[in-house]
């Protein structure tokens, strides 16, 4: 029977001596079966006297039973050292002082994954420090490199920790063969600290770097610029470019519609509400039936119309499958077109897709977006709300870091271990 415990446990070299259950906790003692000691100074052999203070570990539960190993670490006594220092014996499966195993602090690490500190202290009937404590030691509060082999797509957005926006905190995360995984979580926005993360990126990954995709603020773009240099293309997001032309026409929109209001019936005034939402609609998904609606509504409003269709080439053109220079042409076009109306409402879009077309137009190479890090947000304002607010930016990049990487960090070397 000892025997099936001591396979069951799965720790090298020990051995159970005996086991009992009190109050329904399991309680087994075991002791190691390494006979090799050396000295926490020489490093050098040293030589046995007796046992250390007996120490009592959390392990992982037996048949839903916590479970505790005690053992007696082994002593030696150095005989080359000058003070004669006396060494207790360090074991691979737990840290030296701990109260756990690495077993067990893993298993409180996969616990936490989509969960909260005072949930999983609640259910292993830990403190919530304690808890802490281990996520702390074991999940680092900034990147670690070594856990990488490149970068890929890298990713620049900002998050509000509080409602009203305020407490922005810059998120850089990175995109590789589909997975998103966070680089940093950086306190503000400004472009010199930004710039300062993008600078210690240790060479051999920035070589790794496919491209940089950000909205377009300012001092992510021009920080990313100063570092890459032209070396890697600054992508800006197609949808925050669709958004600002898209929210024009809404501005047209509501001003003609104000106006058809006071000039129309009532009665047809309400036959005209139905193309709100259909102005939303690119051309191409617009049915028959909705073409009417449309065209009553153009015919009261022939600036509507031009704006509707402006939007809608820009749209053909982000849609059509173009490289960079043609792209470059057709905006140029785009923009003289609207130049050339009377239209006003995209005098100010004109202005930011002069000033950021370079990057924009990074977009037609090779049409990344900034979809995986606008995803990423969604999950950081799940893990703000689960946790009632993270405001520490080293806490918010160890919940990240083990929501998105927990799994394959603390799950996959248990499972090869069992095959």
């Amino acid at each position: 029977m000892d025997d099936f415990v001591t396979n069951l446990l799965n720790l090298p070299n020990t051995n159970v001596l005996s086991y009992q259950i009190k109050n329904e906790i399991v309680y087994i003692h075991i002791e190691s079966t390494e006979t090799k000691l050396p000295c926490r100074k020489c490093g050098r052999e040293t030589k046995s006297k007796g046992v250390a203070q007996e120490v009592t570990l959390r392990h992982l539960p037996i048949l839903g039973h916590p479970c505790y190993l005690i053992i007696k670490p082994k002593r030696g006594i150095c005989e080359y050292c000058d003070d004669a220092p006396t060494t207790n014996q360090r074991l691979d499966w737990y840290k030296y002082k701990s109260r756990y195993t690495n077993a067990y602090e893993d298993h409180i690490l996969l616990s936490l994954i989509n969960s909260t500190v005072s949930d999983v202290a609640l259910k292993e009937s830990l403190g919530p420090d304690a808890v802490n404590g281990i996520l702390q030691r074991r999940v680092d509060g900034q990147v670690n490199w070594k856990q990488f082999k490149k970068i890929g797509l890298l990713g620049i957005d900002e998050i509000s920790l509080r409602k009203g926006h305020q407490d922005f905190m810059t998120l850089i995360t990175s995109r590789v063969d589909g997975k998103t995984r966070i680089l940093a979580v950086i306190k503000g926005r400004e472009k010199d600290k930004i710039k300062l993360f993008l600078s210690s990126i240790p060479n051999r990954f920035k070589r790794t770097v496919a491209g940089i995709c950000s909205d377009m603020y300012e001092g992510y773009v021009n920080a990313a610029k100063e570092v890459f240099k032209e070396k890697v293309p600054v992508i800006v997001d197609r949808f925050h470019v669709a958004k600002l032309y898209r929210k024009c026409l809404v501005g047209l929109r509501k001003s003609e519609f104000a106006r058809l209001r006071a000039e129309l019936t009532k009665e047809d005034y309400k036959l005209l509400k139905p193309a709100i939402a259909l102005l939303r609609k690119n051309k191409e998904y617009v049915t028959k039936a909705e073409r009417k609606i449309l065209e009553s509504l153009f015919q009261y409003s022939p600036a509507l119309k031009v704006a509707y269709k402006l939007c809608c080439q820009l749209t053909g053109i982000y849609n059509s499958h173009i490289g960079k220079r043609k792209a470059h042409k057709k905006i140029a076009g785009w923009i003289e077109k609207v130049e050339a109306s009377d239209l006003q409402c995209f005098n100010t879009f004109i202005k930011t897709l002069k000033k950021f077309q370079t990057e924009i137009v990074a977009y037609f190479k090779g049409r990344n977006t900034s979809g995986f890090v606008e995803g990423f947000n969604n999950k950081v304002k799940v893990v703000k709300r689960r946790c009632y607010g993270i405001y520490n930016e080293n806490s918010l990049f160890r919940r990240l870091f083990l929501d998105c990487t927990g799994y394959d960090t603390f799950l996959m070397p248990q499972g090869l271990q069992t095959i």
